[in-house]
């Protein structure tokens, strides 16, 4: 390779997104006529509400596709303060709209963290959090969360403490969580804010899928706190609540001194969010919320109905997901019977089940090997189609 083209060594420590991986491997064997079941990629399989179509059609029609402010229009600015006011205060000068929750994840962890210091992931996570920080030079410490069978997770705040150290510049919290669908408790956000608190902490906490709780769970929001400012940076975004994915907004929430200098980063990264898109985002916020509690009550059922049919597949421990649209199973049973690794199960259920699940270590740590992860954004019936396969499946395996 010509000494122009060698790549920061960082890049060869920096994975891929699996779920978009394996979403290139169901496409091509549908169009062979395979009729695979996919519970992999997590996208809400919902089109987005018509009004919100509506309102970025009309954008188009008057001609709004320049270039906007960084820190996106004022108008959407103020739509989102009015929706976080369920939570906190937040003024609109506090945040800053992006191209998707991603890059408001990768703002947040680029300017906060600097080379040499840890961050605190609970193990598993969603992959984008530890790769941005290798990126930058900062060191991902994967403190695992504690499996309940039949109940699913939970962290344990005291595993969160022992791995602090001088080097730890923060903690990163997803809830609801991706992938285990695990709603944290107040009190479990609580001792998160006193860790930050008496060891001067950054929680980096994304809260994506703050609608999608179920089944009597309790949400509270990290922006709830009195002291949020002095802790917090926050990360949503519309694509999982108003089923927006390739709509690409998201926004990052931080006290107000440091927007600007969040704001030099940004502009170099993507100048703005698309124009259109963000008078979408304010019908989105400001218009009728029906279609989203329509969705919400069926991503319920759907929870659900797969918690029981998987309930009678043997070798896998399931559970009743409480938030997002994922159940984190742990199959080791099964890979102990046949001496597969995870990837091999998962290869075999796609090969030959025609089932897509993904596999654990798709999400950074080291618990992944022994789980897969099932994302229930799919109908009714392709989620009682490819559960009952799943069962037949597993039933086949503990038999041989």
């Amino acid at each position: 390779m010509k000494p122009t083209q060698v790549l920061n060594p960082v890049m060869h420590e920096i994975m891929g997104e699996t779920g978009f991986t394996y979403l290139a491997i169901v496409k091509k064997l549908i169009r062979e006529g395979r009729d695979v079941v996919s519970f992999g990629i997590g996208q809400p399989d919902f089109p987005t509400p018509a009004h919100i179509r509506e309102a970025a059609k009309k954008a188009l029609d008057e001609g709004f596709t320049g270039y906007t402010e960084t820190a996106g229009i004022p108008e959407l600015r103020e739509a989102i303060s009015e929706y976080l006011s369920r939570y906190g205060k937040v003024s609109p000068d506090e945040i800053i709209v992006t191209t998707g929750a991603k890059t408001a994840v990768f703002i947040a962890l680029a300017a906060f963290l600097r080379p040499g210091d840890e961050l605190l992931i609970p193990d598993p996570s969603y992959y984008a959090y530890s790769q941005v920080a290798k990126f930058v030079g900062a060191k991902p410490v994967f403190v695992p969360m504690d499996f309940h069978e039949g109940e699913g997770f939970s962290i344990d705040i005291e595993k969160f403490e022992k791995a602090i150290t001088d080097k730890t510049r923060g903690i990163v919290v997803n809830n609801p969580h991706n992938p285990t669908g695990t709603v944290l408790t107040p009190e479990e956000t609580d001792a998160i804010m006193e860790l930050a608190r008496k060891h001067n902490l950054v929680v980096f906490v994304d809260e994506i899928y703050d609608n999608f709780v179920f089944h009597g769970a309790r949400f509270k929001s990290f922006l709830e706190y009195d002291d949020w400012r002095d802790h917090v940076v926050y990360v949503n975004g519309f694509s999982k609540t108003f089923s927006m994915t390739g709509w690409r907004l998201g926004y990052l929430v931080a006290r107000e001194d440091v927007i600007p200098r969040l704001l030099d980063l940004a502009v170099s990264v993507y100048s703005c969010a698309p124009s259109f898109a963000q008078k979408a985002a304010i019908e989105a916020l400001r218009g009728d919320w029906g279609p989203v509690r329509e969705m919400i009550r069926e991503f319920e059922r759907r929870a659900k109905r797969l918690y029981e049919i998987l309930s009678e597949a043997p070798g896998i421990e399931a559970y009743l997901p409480k938030g997002a649209f994922y159940m984190f199973p742990r199959v080791k049973k099964l890979l102990d019977k046949t001496g597969m690794d995870v990837h091999q199960l998962v290869d075999k259920l796609l090969y030959e089940y025609y089932v897509l699940v993904l596999p654990g270590t798709s999400f950074p740590g080291e618990l992944g090997k022994d789980y897969v992860r099932f994302s229930f954004a799919t109908s009714i019936e392709d989620i009682e189609k490819g559960a009952k396969r799943i069962v037949e499946a597993a039933k086949n395996m503990m038999e041989t």
